[in-house]
């Protein structure tokens, strides 16, 4: 066949490919209905992982497994946002890493909400102007959060998902700027400390100033002739800025977790974790009589975090997360157990485990 026959094959693909998407979308608006005569969520982080799943299994190529899941997320997006148009705020400003976790969750169909501070955005869910919220809770170079970890202690919000973000931060400033000619550096305080020893080696002599974001650093170093951002390529186009530098983090492997904060407990998937909120007696060996229950019944304890309880001096609250649903007999059992040895706990959620970089995110359709 010639060039002319083969494009006329591919037009005709996607013709029928966009019959089927809309017959989807059509679908779709059943499930709509049929949720909202039922009272049913209709964001369950089980579907889509389901689905992308099943399809990476029967992919037989060329077609690239990896962009299969790319592909999908945009029609899941799509096709949710005809059942509810999604709010989602997150931390930061566009062009942010939490925007960009944003997105990669939710699609392009979602409306992204920004919100400067962290006890923002936990704000906005609760009080019904977003649908979700997404923060940032550790990173694989400077650990925990704290500002998430602490806001939990007050709040009634349920984690219905995480999300798992490869970081590569970029040195910004505007347009012909040199590196010899950068005398300020701004952006938020981890992504700093995850470029301290680069900055110290090739801008030892620039004043380092923390922002309220990465992307709100862009904004200011757009500003700033002698200014300069760590900040994501996102931002750069966003805020018309030069990449000075690509990959100035001190480890290659710069990986960051978010938490998708929502008001309704996640389905079990049968890959979970669960996370749990405690403050202990003040008694000999409380650690060990509460940690027992899960060693006893073979349970992976993947994380434990202490935080100041800010309620009285010492007391400190404890953050553990379990692999497992607290639907789960072991777990369910494990959990009542803890609550007998505790001051008091709090299931903060049981939501699908990250497996991958490039998870996609997840709605029941």
């Amino acid at each position: 066949m010639d060039l002319a026959a083969v494009r006329k094959l591919i037009d005709a693909i996607d013709d029928e490919m966009l019959r089927l998407l809309n017959e989807r979308a059509r679908l779709v608006g059943q499930v709509a209905e049929l949720k909202e005569r039922t009272d049913s969520p209709f964001y369950v982080p089980s579907r889509e992982r389901a689905i992308v799943e099943r399809l990476a299994a029967s992919n037989s190529g060329p077609f690239p497994t990896e962009a299969i899941r790319s592909v999908f997320q945009e029609i899941f997006s799509a096709c949710l946002s005809l059942e509810k148009k999604v709010r989602v705020a997150f931390f930061g400003a566009e062009g942010s890493y939490t925007h960009q976790a944003a997105k990669r969750q939710f699609g392009l169909s979602a409306r992204a909400i920004p919100v400067s501070t962290i006890a923002g955005v936990f704000e906005e869910v609760e009080r019904g102007a977003a649908d979700y919220g997404v923060v940032p809770v550790e990173n694989s170079t400077e650990g925990v959060v704290n500002h998430t970890l602490d806001t939990f202690v007050e709040s009634d919000l349920k984690i219905c998902a995480e999300i798992v973000l490869e970081v590569s931060h970029c040195l910004l400033a505007r347009p012909g700027a040199e590196l010899g000619d950068i005398q300020r550096v701004y952006s938020h305080p981890q992504a700093l400390a995850q470029c301290r020893r680069w900055v110290s080696t090739h801008l030892s002599r620039a004043t380092v100033v923390e922002a309220l974001s990465t992307s709100e650093a862009a904004r200011t170093a757009a500003g700033d002739p002698q200014g300069a951002a760590i900040a994501s390529e996102m931002a750069a186009r966003l805020y018309e800025l030069e990449i000075i530098r690509r990959k100035i983090e001190d480890l290659t492997q710069n990986v960051t977790r978010f938490l998708v904060l929502g008001r309704m407990q996640a389905e079990p998937t049968g890959h979970d974790k669960t996370s749990v909120l405690m403050v202990l007696k003040d008694e000999p060996g409380i650690l060990y009589r509460v940690l027992e229950p899960l060693s006893k019944r073979q349970l992976n304890l993947t994380k434990i975090e202490s935080r100041p309880s800010r309620r009285r001096p010492w007391e400190y609250v404890f953050f553990v997360d379990i692999d497992g649903h607290a639907r789960d007999g072991k777990v369910a059992d494990a959990l009542a157990e803890l609550a007998g040895a505790a001051e008091t706990m709090k299931v903060l959620g049981s939501y699908p485990r990250a497996k991958s970089l490039d998870e996609p995110r997840s709605s029941d359709e």
